[in-house]
C-alpha cells in the first residue's frame, strides 16, 4: 500500500480536522461558507483552463512570498 503523502504544512490529523469540518456541517452552514468566499474582499474566484493551473499556482506563490 502507497504511504499517503502531505502538502508542507499539511498532516494526517490536519486532514482529519477539515474532513470532520466539512463532513458535520449541514447544508445550511456550508451554503453560507460558500456564498463567504464569494465576497472576500481583496481576493477574486474566477474559472481558469486546467493546462493554466500550474502557472497560475506559481504566481500566487510569488506573490505571497514578495509580501
Amino acid at each position: 500500500m502507497k504511504e499517503n503523502v502531505f502538502p508542507l504544512g499539511w498532516n494526517k490529523e490536519r486532514v482529519a480536522k477539515v474532513l470532520a469540518h466539512y463532513e458535520s456541517q449541514t447544508e445550511d452552514e456550508a451554503l453560507a461558507e460558500d456564498e463567504a468566499a464569494f465576497s472576500t474582499n481583496g481576493q477574486t474566484l474566477m474559472e481558469v483552463p486546467t493546462e493554466l493551473v500550474p502557472a497560475v499556482r506559481e504566481l500566487v506563490a510569488k506573490h505571497a512570498a514578495s509580501r
